[in-house]
């Protein structure tokens, strides 16, 4: 908590923009400190990933998932955008860091 406030980060594929943004807003306006993803290489944001050579590209996903991780040790839980069930490595990675840190995980649909 910081202040009255829980922090939620957001977890899940970034090809799931919309439902990224709309559950942003739902849990602000629950009032929530909401932590989401930089860019949405998924959807939207490719041009990032553009001119990376193949090295480039390793460390800077790497250090990617290495951020979202220092996000949620910052959070008291996650709130995963699982679209139709779709969860991926990424995202079941950070939902076990999540459970070994003691942070509530929290799905958009049931499982």
């Amino acid at each position: 908590m910081v202040g009255n406030y829980k922090v939620i980060t957001l977890c899940g594929s970034t090809r799931f923009k919309n439902e990224f943004m709309e559950a942003q807003k739902e849990l602000t306006l629950q009032g929530n400190i909401v932590i989401s993803v930089g860019m949405f290489g998924h959807a939207g944001d490719s041009e990032v990933w553009e001119n990376m050579d193949e090295g480039t590209l390793t460390r800077t996903k790497e250090m990617l998932d290495d951020m979202h991780k220092r996000k949620i040790d910052m959070s008291d839980e996650i709130f995963v955008i699982n679209v139709g069930g779709y969860i991926g490595e990424s995202t079941k990675s950070e939902i076990e860091y999540a459970k070994a840190h003691g942070k509530v995980v929290r799905y958009l649909e049931k499982l």
